[in-house]
């Protein structure tokens, strides 16, 4: 028998005997490599197993998860997938996309293909990127009280590097970070590779909340705050504008740099009486960070970041440092889709989609404690009792559909929430319909709804 499902054998059997208990979360592959002495390649395969023969569900990246071994609610059958089965409908991956978006975005691409064009723009990319891009990327990322100085502002790969330079740059190995308890996934699996503790913090239906950042601080010197303040992933909650004036002053008092992600905010800034970025707040401590991959494509982006004057030459440092910098190419086009009008056509399409969307998660999930914003591509949603998130996430699968289960999302591993995160951007409009019905239906236990699984 081949090695990895050896180790896929010896993992059920855990799972069988109660050692690995639904729910619990899996450790990273390469972390999963490490322990068990075999190569990441051979990791995944092991992973790769123990989903086909649906022991685990989640998904790589986010985190991967005991499954259910029996049914939640009691005298309710969920049916169980058959051998191999996968979902097929993904609430879990949140790419928007809209019509017409492949048409806008071909023009400034075809101009850059152009030899002479081409040539330039495979050069590599300094972290401060070129003077249009500069004053291109302050000009997207202005809010009606807030403008980035264009000198501000650098580049990386995408969000996600943008993140991990700023980390890198704040905190040493061994420092700790506060983030709300409920957090960006990635921002674990960063801070692991960086040697960095994450510190939850409680938030409240205003945001992070202030004292408990002071708090926290007391007990253990933080390094700095990693925070969401606009659209918050996963429960979409928006900070109100009093409350990130007390947290800019909190984090003035304790001199605590602040990391402000605003990768989804373009959803949210269109609409009138949206607050203004924490960064407006304090522009000495925030370091914004954002990109394109949501405004524009996953698979041609650009990270942006927006640090205090004096920090400028230490964060570029470490986006050269860490191998973070932005391609020429993408940088090149990004520039060209901000300047034509190409991302201001595809903020505004992508809003109308998810006010959209998020009209059908209200008729379909109405009466159930769902949390989210009209502008949001993503809802929160706390499950009706006696479910648990690893059996509603496995009863989902059952029946066709993939969410992200809550405790992916968890900082304390000890305190995880019975609730599911839908992603409603990556599935077309009607497999979201009929995924929310069915999810509706599986929830209360009437696991025979039609839906993606033709039931």
């Amino acid at each position: 028998m081949d090695d990895y499902r050896r180790i896929a054998d010896r993992i059920a059997e855990a799972v069988a005997d109660g050692r690995l208990r639904p729910g619990q979360r899996l450790p990273p592959q390469r972390a999963f490599a490490r322990r068990h002495g075999i190569a990441a390649s051979t990791a995944g395969r092991v992973y790769g197993e123990l989903v086909r023969r649906g022991l685990v569900v989640g998904e790589v990246g986010r985190g991967t998860f005991v499954r259910a071994t029996a049914p939640a609610p009691a005298g309710r059958a969920l049916a169980e997938p058959s051998e191999g089965a996968v979902p097929q409908v993904d609430l879990e991956l949140n790419y928007p996309s809209v019509p017409g978006q492949s048409e806008l975005l071909g023009p400034a691409l075809a101009a850059l293909l152009r030899p002479g064009a081409l040539t330039a723009t495979l050069r590599p990319a300094a972290a401060t990127g070129t003077p249009a891009a500069r004053e291109a990327a302050a000009a997207l990322l202005a809010t009606r009280g807030w403008r980035p100085a264009p000198e501000q502002v650098l580049f990386a790969g995408n969000a996600r590097q943008a993140i991990a330079a700023v980390l890198a740059s704040l905190v040493r190995p061994g420092g700790r970070v506060g983030v709300e308890a409920l957090t960006y996934p990635l921002v674990g699996q960063i801070a692991a590779r960086l040697g960095i503790t994450l510190v939850p913090l409680p938030t409240d239906e205003e945001g992070p909340c202030p004292d408990a950042v002071a708090a926290a601080h007391r007990s253990a010197p933080l390094s700095a705050l990693y925070l969401q303040p606009t659209l918050h992933n996963p429960t979409s909650v928006t900070t109100t504008a009093a409350r990130r004036d007390r947290l800019a002053r909190t984090a003035a008092g304790l001199r605590l740099p602040v990391v402000e992600d605003r990768v989804w905010s373009f959803l949210h800034d269109g609409a009138a009486g949206r607050p203004d970025p924490l960064a407006a707040h304090a522009p000495g401590l925030v370091h914004v960070v954002d990109g394109l991959s949501k405004r524009v494509a996953p698979g041609l982006t650009v990270g942006f970041l927006v640090v205090p004057p004096g920090r400028v030459p230490e964060v570029a440092a470490a986006v050269r440092s860490g191998g973070w910098s932005a391609g020429g190419f993408a940088l090149e086009a990004a520039v060209r889709w901000i300047e034509d009008g190409t991302v201001r056509r595809l903020v505004a399409a992508k809003r109308a989609d998810a006010a959209r969307r998020q009209r059908l998660v209200r008729r379909h999930l109405d009466g159930f404690a769902v949390r989210s914003d009209p502008y949001a591509y993503f809802a929160w949603w706390e499950l009706p009792a006696p479910w648990r998130a690893d059996t509603f996430t496995a009863a989902a699968a059952a029946h066709g559909v993939a969410v992200t289960p809550g405790p992916a999302f968890a900082v304390d591993p000890a305190r995880t929430p019975d609730a599911v995160r839908l992603g409603l951007a990556s599935a077309d409009g009607p497999e979201l319909e009929s995924a929310l019905r069915t999810l509706a239906g599986v929830a209360r236990g009437a696991v025979g709804a039609g839906g993606p699984s033709g039931g």
